[in-house]
C-alpha cells in the first residue's frame, strides 16, 4: 500500500469545522465542503498541524475553541524550530506580506520546513492566493527548497463530482 501523502491544515480548516453554520452563503458552502471533505477524504492523507495552529484555535470564546480543539485532537503537531522561525521571518519580508499576515508566513515555513506535501487552508487572502504562491515557488526554486500543493478543501477530493 503507497504512503500517504502530507497534508498540513492551516487554522481556517479547524474553523470551519467547528463554526456554526454561516448566513453567508459562500462561507456556508466553504463550511459545507470542508465538513464533505474531513468525512470523505481526511483518511487519505497523514495530518498534521502546527503549534501556530493549536494556539489560533486555542483562542477566542471557550466554547468554540473546545470545538475546534476537537477536531485535531489525535494530530500530529510540528514543533516550532529556530529554522522554522527564521524562515518564516524570510517570507514575510520576500513575499511582500502585511504585518497582520505573520501567522501566514509561519504556516508557509512549518509546511516547508517538514516537508509535508500539500498545505490545505480558505485563506485566499495570504496563502491560496494565486500571486503569493507564484512569489513562494520563485524563492524556493532559488533556494531549492520544498513548496507544497497550496489548496483549499474543494480541490482535494480524490475523485470530483460526477465520476
Amino acid at each position: 500500500m503507497p504512503e500517504k501523502s502530507s497534508l498540513y491544515l492551516e487554522t481556517t480548516i479547524p474553523s470551519y469545522l467547528a463554526s456554526r453554520p454561516s448566513r453567508d452563503l459562500i462561507v456556508a458552502a466553504h463550511q459545507q465542503i470542508t465538513h464533505d471533505w474531513w468525512l470523505q477524504e481526511r483518511d487519505n492523507f497523514a495530518l498534521f498541524i502546527s503549534e501556530a495552529v493549536l494556539d489560533e484555535i486555542s483562542s477566542g470564546d471557550p466554547d468554540a475553541s473546545m470545538r475546534r480543539q476537537s477536531f485535531v485532537e489525535d494530530l500530529s503537531i510540528l514543533t516550532l524550530t529556530d529554522e522554522v522561525a527564521t524562515l518564516a521571518k524570510d517570507y514575510q519580508n520576500q513575499l511582500e506580506l502585511p504585518l497582520n499576515a505573520q501567522l501566514d508566513a509561519l504556516h508557509f515555513a512549518y509546511a516547508i520546513i517538514y516537508e509535508i506535501d500539500y498545505l490545505l487552508t480558505w485563506n485566499c487572502k495570504h496563502i491560496a492566493n494565486g500571486v503569493i504562491i507564484q512569489r513562494l515557488q520563485t524563492i524556493n526554486m532559488a533556494t531549492n527548497r520544498h513548496t507544497p500543493i497550496i489548496v483549499t478543501p474543494e480541490e482535494l477530493f480524490a475523485s470530483p463530482e460526477g465520476e
